[in-house]
């Protein structure tokens, strides 16, 4: 079977990667940008020797690049996509990119499996309300140009997808994690809190973060790519025992290194929220729009978070959420030691 990850060099590809080859995987087409990082996948292939990586240079946005990158493929993960900057450039990494892409699978004329990677961040739980349940029949966002640059495009790059796989004859799954974090990765999630001026805003209080250690949800993306049942349906991924926004603090700060913190309650937030709103308008934009009503209820509003029907398919979390925490801390402490 041919198999083809794109974003293979990103922090999930790699993990991907190694999983695909603990799976068994005998070789794995692996898309990366020219003069991309490959020393996890080359630390990957080392601990499989029985398994081949094929190193394919390509930006997946050119046709003539996807057409090279996909020739052949039964199965195409993708991950590609850009997690910040300008807003021109994430749209056309994350939308024109999987079109192209997209077609170019299509133009190869198998019956191919795209696996999708998306995001929490396409779901409208702004409408919700405090404390609602997030699963896969939860609303899609209904105002998008109210949330974040990144929300925005993972959302129409879903629902581009699932307009033109039926057309172009592809077997599409979706994944939506929800934090992806572990060694490697970034300390915080904005759930948890933003750093200011050197202050850190504890926003999240008692919420539930939704953490997927990265093996866990490269485990979940490989499962549901290979489940015959899984053409046309979309999974949640996050882990069990998932702990609160300020546990997670709690730990780093015991953990990792002590920081400044001033806990900032919902209902402050929300005033916050309405005054910020305010003066951005009366400002013409003088004031960037961080905090707004709309924006605090999706990311800080408060949540619970379903993982059953991604066990239906066969996961099971491979790392404890205690002891990817403590992986994530110890990494993160080293590279506070490293950086003095």
């Amino acid at each position: 079977m041919n198999i083809v990850v794109t974003g293979a060099g990103g922090f999930l590809g790699g993990a991907l990667v190694e999983r695909l080859l603990a799976h068994g995987v005998r070789e794995v087409g692996v898309v990366t940008r020219p003069g991309g990082k490959r020393t996890r996948l080359d630390e990957a292939a080392s601990r499989y020797p029985n398994s081949r990586l094929r190193f394919i240079e390509a930006n997946v946005i050119a046709p003539a690049d996807a057409r090279k990158a996909v020739e052949g493929a039964d199965v195409v993960y993708h991950l590609a996509a850009a997690m910040k900057g300008a807003p021109a450039d994430m749209y056309l990494n994350g939308v024109v990119g999987t079109k192209t892409l997209l077609e170019a699978i299509a133009a190869g004329k198998r019956k191919t499996r795209v696996v999708l990677v998306s995001s929490f961040g396409v779901y409208g739980v702004a409408d919700q309300g405090r404390g609602a349940l997030v699963n896969e029949d939860t609303p899609l966002e209904s105002h998008p140009e109210r949330r974040d640059v990144y929300s925005q495009v993972k959302l129409r790059q879903e629902q581009l997808a699932r307009e033109l796989a039926p057309k172009l004859g592809l077997d599409l799954v979706v994944l939506r994690p929800g934090v992806i974090y572990g060694p490697g990765g970034s300390a915080f999630s904005s759930r948890v809190g933003l750093n200011l001026f050197g202050v850190f805003l504890s926003l999240g209080g008692s919420n539930l973060l939704p953490l997927s250690y990265v093996d866990n949800c490269a485990e979940a993306i490989v499962v549901a790519g290979q489940a015959p049942g899984a053409a046309g349906q979309a999974y949640n991924v996050n882990d069990d025992d998932l702990p609160t926004c300020r546990d997670y603090l709690r730990e780093y700060k015991k953990q990792v290194t002590p920081v400044r913190s001033v806990p900032v309650p919902y209902p402050v937030l929300k005033m916050l929220s309405v005054g910020v709103e305010r003066y951005h308008r009366w400002s013409k934009g003088q004031l960037p729009a961080i905090f707004t009503p709309y924006k605090s209820a999706t990311m800080w509003g408060g949540n619970q978070f379903d993982n059953s029907k991604i066990k239906t398919v066969g996961w099971k979390q491979l790392v404890p959420t205690e002891e990817g925490m403590r992986r994530t801390f110890e990494w993160l402490r080293s590279q506070l030691g490293a950086s003095h």
